[in-house]
């Protein structure tokens, strides 16, 4: 196996306004997470597969296992105090041979073959990559005294994930102490010098944190069928 993907769902739902956290909410009569899950398998059965969920999220998702018979063979692993503690739990899962190690968010279950298969070409050839979509609202730049000024929206993405890396450089970068300034595992490689490169995202691959995305989602399952 030269390729896997920890998938981090540790979110609480709070933005949701929902007593179930936002990974397990149904989309499509299934839960989010699992659609995630199948997105990678769909694309490559080969992919490895590893869960990071929060301790007191294991019981629940045992539970939807049982309840939507899902037995798509993945390891899960307990979560830490922040979403980088939570990927370097997810990365000790990950079998010794894997060459490449993609970290994606568990609420991106629309996350294309495509998308796929374009980041893990080019990690292998760059040793880190992320997908990027354009910025499509004006952008000003806010100073410490509440001031703020336009800036070129040309000059920035939005950046997604899955985020894939050669093994050796995660892995080395995780080893790094944790800082306030990793916002996702691009910052955590960058951090230890390593370049990433940019590929092309996409609009669909929306992360689900709020009710309004939970509606497009079913749009988007609707558009597919």
């Amino acid at each position: 196996m030269e390729k896997c993907v920890v998938i981090v769902a540790g979110g609480k739902g709070l933005r949701m306004g929902k007593e179930l956290p936002k990974q397990f909410l149904p989309i499509g009569g299934r839960p989010v997470l699992m659609c995630t899950l199948e997105a990678f398998h769909r694309c490559d059965a080969a992919i490895g597969l590893v869960l990071v969920l929060p301790e007191a999220h294991l019981s629940l998702w045992q539970e939807l296992c049982r309840q939507y018979s899902f037995t798509l063979p993945h390891r899960v692993v307990t979560g830490g105090a922040t979403r980088f503690h939570s990927v370097y739990n997810g990365l000790q899962a990950v079998p010794a041979e894997v060459s490449l190690i993609a970290v994606h968010d568990g609420v991106r279950p629309f996350v294309s073959p495509r998308l796929i298969n374009d980041l893990f070409a080019a990690a292998a050839r760059y040793g880190a990559a992320v997908p990027a979509v354009p910025v499509v609202d004006s952008l000003r730049r806010v100073d410490a005294e509440g001031g703020s000024v336009a800036v070129p929206r040309s000059a920035y993405r939005s950046v997604q994930t899955p985020q894939v890396f050669r093994s050796d450089l995660l892995l080395r970068a995780y080893d790094s102490p944790y800082q306030d300034d990793f916002t996702d595992d691009a910052s955590v490689v960058e951090a230890a010098g390593q370049a990433v490169a940019l590929v092309d995202g996409d609009v669909d691959n929306i992360k689900i944190t709020t009710p309004r995305d939970l509606a497009v989602a079913e749009i988007l399952l609707q558009a597919d069928e």
